[in-house]
């Protein structure tokens, strides 16, 4: 995996930790911010839906970071392939639902150009 892929899975990486944080631990403070077009009374109602979907942020950046740690190329090109995947598909399907492209292009449209460096590089 060449240097550029790395800085960019740790980028991801950082993203879902980032989201994580927001969504388990901050969803009633600083996610308001974030998710301005939520009715600020849906935040507290949705605090242990949000937890839940950030711990599901936390195992893709955990899978992201992991894959950096594995000495094998192969082995860590495909466990990065599959978490980028996984990250596309989220991202694909949070501008699918929302109708927001600020997801797609925060979310999916990283973690499809790092798919494209690790197939073809």
């Amino acid at each position: 995996m060449n240097v550029i892929n790395k800085i960019l899975i740790i980028i991801i990486a950082l993203l879902h930790l980032y989201f994580l944080w927001l969504e388990m631990f901050a969803w009633t403070t600083k996610a308001k911010k974030v998710f301005r077009s939520l009715p600020e009374d849906l935040f507290e109602k949705t605090k242990v839906l949000a937890a839940n979907q950030g711990l599901y942020n936390g195992f893709l950046a955990a899978g992201l970071l992991w894959s950096l740690f594995i000495y094998d190329k192969n082995w860590s090109n495909h466990i990065a392939l599959f978490f980028m995947c996984c990250v596309t598909v989220a991202g694909i399907y949070g501008w699918y639902s929302t109708k927001s492209k600020k997801i797609f292009y925060v979310q999916a449209l990283p973690a499809i150009l790092g798919i494209i460096i690790v197939l073809f590089t």
